[in-house]
């Protein structure tokens, strides 16, 4: 077992022929410190992978290597020469590029204008937009997304697809450093291996690639070499395969894990809270019945866009024009607009699957995100009880183990995974009995993974009703009493006990009829 309070390591693979070299380098946000006298290095020709937990400071670092954030100490030098980036576009000049997990894309510009937004071709001093266009046919071509219409609005697209054409804007950018944070949490198993085939042949041009990724099994299918890093230290550097993965996640997380998902009830669940009758959405959504009883987790499951998100939606009351019936405790309501799911009596709150546009209000402290939806019982008449609402963020910070400097800090500061917990927290302030989660684990760590299951189990025995879409086949295993396969927006298999397993979820996912090979 490693100790809690293990110093950083020099790395055990020496990187003699670094193409990228950080020296002493650390960074502090208010009380936190992001990253405390770090040496790293990266060579040319590789696919490194940053490891760690959320809050360990691999966002720092990039931010550091990009030329998002300034160092308050160290130094940074490339192909041997000492370099400050003072903005971002100093990095791009000197062939660093990133890839955020937070989309830098304008949704209200085409697919060709945001790939060539920093150095669109031109023809007699204008935009050449036919030459433009060309370009991001040829770079979607690259990276296989021939089914992307650069005429396209973004806004328009799937986050699926916004996240390669952020990919393809990366590259026209020519980089010698490709940086990817979380840039395939988003993405389908299909659009993955495109990604990692690039990636091989970027390696194979001499492209040096960094990679922080919380999927395991992404960065054995890629990486050459891996660095841990936790609380703002370098831990170790290592070439991917000679740790074992339980080894990695106790240099992450500094403590040996127990079971990966918590213990699942062995209950029935007759008492039904939520009910849908022939719930239906323009042509995403057909006919769809089911239930979720007290104290049940039930997941959403099947390939990505058979209208699991829109199911979500329209319960909250954000589709307009849902038909069907909605029952709550066996009354009909109706839910249009997110202010009815949270009246009393319903309940509602939902976890949305991008924290960074939909889930939080950047400019804002974290106390204020917290407090911004349960406002109304935070409330004496017209004026905030500050005393009350002190008490309460006070309370969601502590449940949810949210890393802070101040609860007045910008919540733009935070790491990703503490991003996360403030949206979480802040549903959970209005105490609520039905709670529907977007992919909530999406691009979280590991550690904070573990927090968030053991969290969903606790509020389902404590009574609430959940219904759980997610991505990954080991949460919809692992997290749920009953899973609700979707498929051309029908559910079209549930799939309970015994019969939860990965091979039966992939066959209800296809739309197969495979009975004979689950029976096998």
């Amino acid at each position: 077992m490693i100790d809690q309070t293990q110093t950083a390591q020099p790395a055990s693979e020496p990187v003699d022929d670094a193409h990228v070299t950080l020296s002493q380098v650390s960074k502090r946000y208010g009380g936190v410190k992001a990253l405390d006298n770090v040496d790293f290095s990266c060579r040319l020709g590789s696919i490194h992978a940053i490891l760690g937990e959320n809050g360990a400071g691999k966002s720092t670092l990039i931010k550091i290597m990009s030329g998002v954030v300034q160092p308050d100490e160290g130094t940074m030098t490339l192909a041997g020469k000492p370099v400050h980036f003072p903005h971002p576009a100093s990095a791009n000049d000197a062939g660093i590029v990133c890839i955020f997990q937070e989309l830098s894309l304008i949704p209200d510009l085409t697919v060709a204008d945001n790939i060539s937004i920093a150095d669109p071709p031109r023809r007699f001093g204008l935009i050449d937009s036919a030459a433009q266009r060309r370009r991001a046919e040829e770079l979607l071509a690259r990276i296989g997304c021939e089914d992307v219409n650069p005429l396209l609005r973004v806004r328009d697209l799937p986050l699926s697809r916004r996240q390669m054409v952020e990919i393809a804007k990366a590259l026209a950018k020519d980089p010698t450093v490709l940086i990817l944070d979380e840039a395939t949490s988003a993405l389908t198993a299909a659009d993955v291996e495109k990604v990692f085939a690039i990636l091989r042949q970027l390696r194979e041009d001499g492209i040096s690639i960094l990679t922080i990724s919380h999927r395991m099994h992404e960065i054995e299918a890629v990486a050459d070499m891996c660095s841990v890093f936790r609380n703002g230290q370098h831990i170790e550097t290592f070439r991917q395969g000679s740790r074992s993965e339980n080894e990695i996640v106790q240099m992450m997380i500094g403590r040996e894990i127990s079971a990966h998902f918590p213990p699942k009830p062995e209950r029935e669940f007759p008492e039904t809270v939520l009910e849908l009758r022939k719930l239906s959405w323009e042509n995403r959504l057909r006919d769809i019945d089911l239930t979720v009883g007290r104290g049940e987790i039930v997941g959403l499951g099947g390939l990505d866009g058979q209208g699991q998100k829109e199911l979500l939606l329209g319960l909250f009351g954000v589709l307009k024009g849902v038909s069907g019936d909605l029952l709550i405790d066996g009354k009909p309501v109706r839910i249009n607009s997110p202010v009815d799911a949270k009246r009393p009596g319903i309940d509602m709150a939902l976890i949305p699957e991008d924290r960074k546009t939909e889930g939080l209000l950047l400019p804002m402290s974290i106390a204020d995100n917290l407090a911004i939806a349960s406002l109304d019982h935070l409330s004496n008449g017209p004026f905030v009880d500050a005393g009350a609402m002190q008490r309460a963020v006070d309370g969601a910070i502590s449940r949810m183990h949210i890393r802070i400097g101040s609860k007045d800090d910008l919540v733009s500061t935070l790491s990703g995974g503490n991003q996360q917990k403030v949206v979480i927290a802040k549903w959970l302030m209005t105490e609520p009995r039905i709670i529907l989660l977007n992919d909530p684990t999406r691009g979280i760590d590991v550690g904070t993974k573990q927090e968030i299951y053991r969290l969903l189990r606790q509020l389902a025995d404590d009574g609430a009703s959940i219904l759980f879409y997610t991505t990954d086949y080991e949460e919809l295993i692992g997290c749920c009493d009953r899973v609700a396969v979707m498929y051309g927006g029908e559910v079209v298999r549930e799939l309970e006990g015994e019969d939860n397993t990965e091979h039966n979820i992939i066959a209800s996912a296809l739309n197969i009829d495979d009975k004979a090979g689950a029976a096998a």
